[in-house]
C-alpha cells in the first residue's frame, strides 16, 4: 500500500477556506482584487496544505510563460549586477520570473542562449548592446518573441532601447581630462570588436581630444578584456613606454582598479604620478584608494525601466521605443591637475 500523499489541489484549497475556486485563483493571481479577510483565509488555506499553483495550466491560459530572459556578457565582475537587480525587481513586482544566462562576450554563445531561452518559452528577452547578427533579431521576430537593448544608446537605431550614450559619457569625461591640462592620454580598453559600448567610448574619447586639439594619431590605446588583472598588465606597459603619459583613462571601472594597483606596486602614485579613470561608477570606484574618477550610469533606473518597457512589449501595450537615461560624470581624487 503506497504512502504516498496526493498532490493538493485548487478544489482542496477552496475546500479548506470555504470559498469558491474562482475566489482562490483571484487570491493567487489578483490579490488586489480580494478583501483582506478572504485572503488572508485562502492564503491560509494555502500554507497549510502546501499548495503550489499550477504553472502549466496558468501558462496554457495566459498563452505566456511570465518568463522573461536576459543574456549579459559577464558575470566575473559587478558591471550589470545592480541593474539587473532592479530590472529583476520590477519583473517580480509584475508576476513574472527572470532567467540570466551569460555569453562570455562570444556572439556564438550569445545566439545559442538566445534560441535556447525562445526553445524554453521566454516571452521576452533582455540583450545588452545591438551589436549581433541581424538574423537574430529577424528569428526573434519570426518567433513572436520580444527583445530590448540595454546599456547603449544609439538614437537612430530602430531597435526597442533603454540604455545610456557611452560615446556621450566618454566625450565629457575627457573633456573633464583635457580641462586639467593632461595632453599625454593613454587608453585601456575593452575589446571593440563585436562590442559597440566599448567602440563608443573609445570613440568619445576621440571626439574628446579633437574638441581639445590634440593630435589623435599617436594615441596610444591597449584593447583588452574587463578584468582587473588586465588592466594592471596594460598600465605597466603603458608606463614602461617612453614618455608615459600623464592620464590613463580604462574603459570601465574593472580596469581602471587593476591599474590602480599596479601604479602602486611600481612605487608610483594616483594622481601625482598619473590620474587614472574609469566608467559605469561600480562600488568598487567608491572604495578604491584614492577614489575613481569615473562615469556614473544610473543601473537601477535604467534595469526598472528596462523591465517595464519590455512587459509593455510582451502584453502588447507597446512595440517599444528608443529611450534614453542620462549618464553624469563623477570627479574624484584620482584625477588631477598636471603639475607645472
Amino acid at each position: 500500500m503506497s504512502d504516498m500523499r496526493s498532490v493538493p489541489t485548487l478544489d482542496d484549497v477552496a475546500k479548506t477556506a470555504g470559498v469558491s475556486t474562482a475566489t482562490v485563483s483571484r487570491c493567487l493571481n489578483s490579490p488586489d482584487r480580494v478583501v483582506e479577510r478572504t485572503r488572508r483565509r485562502v492564503m491560509l488555506a494555502v500554507e497549510q496544505l502546501g499548495y503550489t499553483p499550477n504553472f502549466g495550466a496558468r501558462v496554457m491560459a495566459a498563452k505566456r510563460t511570465f518568463t522573461i530572459g536576459a543574456i549579459i556578457p559577464t558575470m566575473e565582475n559587478a558591471i550589470f549586477a545592480r541593474g539587473l537587480q532592479a530590472f529583476q525587481e520590477e519583473l517580480h513586482e509584475k508576476g513574472y520570473t527572470l532567467l540570466v544566462s551569460s555569453s562570455a562576450y562570444q556572439p556564438k554563445i550569445e545566439e545559442e542562449q538566445i534560441r535556447a531561452l525562445v526553445a524554453r518559452g521566454a516571452d521576452g528577452l533582455l540583450l545588452i548592446g545591438y551589436d549581433r547578427d541581424p538574423a537574430l533579431y529577424r528569428y526573434l521576430q519570426r518567433q513572436g518573441v520580444p527583445s530590448l537593448s540595454a546599456w547603449a544608446y544609439h538614437p537612430e537605431s530602430d531597435h526597442p532601447t533603454v540604455g545610456f550614450d557611452n560615446r556621450a559619457s566618454m566625450r565629457a569625461l575627457t573633456e573633464a581630462v583635457t580641462g586639467m591640462g593632461h595632453r599625454n592620454i593613454a587608453v585601456i580598453s575593452g575589446i571593440t570588436s563585436g562590442n559597440d559600448r566599448a567602440r563608443d567610448r573609445l570613440a568619445g574619447i576621440y571626439d574628446g581630444l579633437c574638441k581639445a586639439g590634440i593630435a589623435t594619431d599617436r594615441l596610444r590605446v591597449i584593447e583588452t578584456p574587463y578584468e582587473i588583472e588586465n588592466g594592471a598588465t596594460a598600465c605597466e606597459e603603458l608606463l614602461r613606454m617612453g614618455d608615459p603619459p600623464t592620464a590613463i583613462m580604462c574603459g570601465n571601472d574593472v580596469l581602471a582598479a587593476g591599474a590602480m594597483r599596479k601604479v602602486r606596486e611600481m612605487g608610483l602614485s594616483v594622481p601625482e604620478d598619473v590620474s587614472i579613470t574609469g566608467f559605469d561608477d561600480i562600488e568598487l570606484a567608491r572604495i578604491v584608494t584614492p577614489p575613481l574618477t569615473t562615469v556614473h550610469v544610473p543601473h537601477r533606473e535604467m534595469g526598472k525601466r528596462a523591465a517595464a518597457a519590455l512587459i509593455d512589449m510582451v502584453e502588447k501595450r507597446s512595440t517599444g521605443g528608443v529611450i534614453e537615461v542620462q549618464s553624469s560624470l563623477r570627479l574624484r581624487a584620482s584625477l588631477s591637475a598636471v603639475s607645472a
